[in-house]
């Protein structure tokens, strides 16, 4: 079994992404990893250049500065990467995203499982969405609970947008992969670098959304959602807490909750009293 990473990056540096961390933890998993990498304005190139390891293959790419509808830029610059991935998976990483140490041998062991049987077509992660600082996560359905991060590299598939996939059938129509569970989660760190880093971001991407930046202030949140972590962080993204990282969270008191974040509190009280997940979901389970 081959397995390639992959992932894009664009200002990884300058917009405070953990994203040689996360390249590294890719590492643990993968044979080939395929990162395409956009012009930037600052040493991202040179920095995943500098890990050192054969088995990184840069793609140099050029983005679509005309591309304003809903995030699609990012989109094709993730399957610039996935269509140069060789592997019989394909193991998509975002550059906020990393993978504990502990669940390498386990992801692994879920591909091989699931290789011979065709109808696993993606396999599903849990997330730990971590938000202001690292002592912290997001539970909410603000905040996907799973998504499908690895993809069988042998159908024909492709990425409306940067977070899933859609599996032709027939070549007629898409439709979300059948899936099965890894039964390990993702890391995202997405929401804990610093004030400075974030607003940077906004700043930067607001307009592959066509829309118009606004500053971000991570105290404007409904703090009901958020929940002590009592996990363990991967070793590797450590050193990045220091340099990168948020470290304390204060949540405005006198926060007013937006109409969906109520609409959301009644969603998650209908759940726990059905007992179900009633989120949208990108995959179609056929192997819990």
């Amino acid at each position: 079994m081959k397995v390639s990473g992959f992932t894009f990056l664009r200002n990884g540096t300058l917009l405070g992404y953990p994203y040689i961390e996360s390249l590294k933890s890719l590492l643990s998993v993968c044979d080939e990893v395929v990162v395409a990498v956009g012009k930037s304005d600052d040493d991202t190139l040179e920095r995943v250049r500098a890990i050192g390891d054969a088995r990184i293959r840069v793609i140099e790419t050029t983005w679509n500065e005309d591309m304003k509808d809903r995030g699609y830029v990012y989109a094709q610059q993730k399957m610039i990467a996935q269509f140069n991935c060789s592997g019989d998976w394909a193991f998509y990483l975002e550059g906020d995203e990393i993978i504990h140490e502990e669940d390498a041998p386990k992801i692994r062991a879920a591909m091989e499982k699931h290789l011979a049987n065709s109808e696993v077509e993606a396999l599903v992660f849990d997330y730990h969405h971590f938000y202001g600082c690292p002592d912290l996560v997001a539970k909410s359905p603000a905040w996907y609970r799973r998504a499908p991060r690895i993809i069988r590299n042998t159908i024909r598939s492709w990425a409306p947008d940067g977070l899933f996939w859609v599996v032709m059938h027939q070549n007629k129509r898409g439709r979300y992969p059948n899936a099965a569970l890894v039964g390990c989660p993702i890391y995202h760190y997405g929401h804990v670098r610093s004030s400075e880093k974030m607003n940077e971001k906004i700043r930067q991407v607001s307009r592959y959304w066509n829309h118009t930046p606004k500053a971000h202030d991570y105290s404007q949140i409904d703090a009901s959602i958020l929940q002590p972590f009592n996990g363990t962080h991967p070793a590797i993204v450590q050193p990045w807490f220091q340099d990168y990282a948020e470290l304390v969270f204060t949540a405005d008191p006198q926060y007013r909750l937006s109409k969906r974040e109520k609409r959301h509190r009644w969603q998650m009280k209908v759940e726990k009293l059905l007992g179900r997940d009633l989120t949208k979901k990108h995959y179609c389970l056929v192997v819990a």
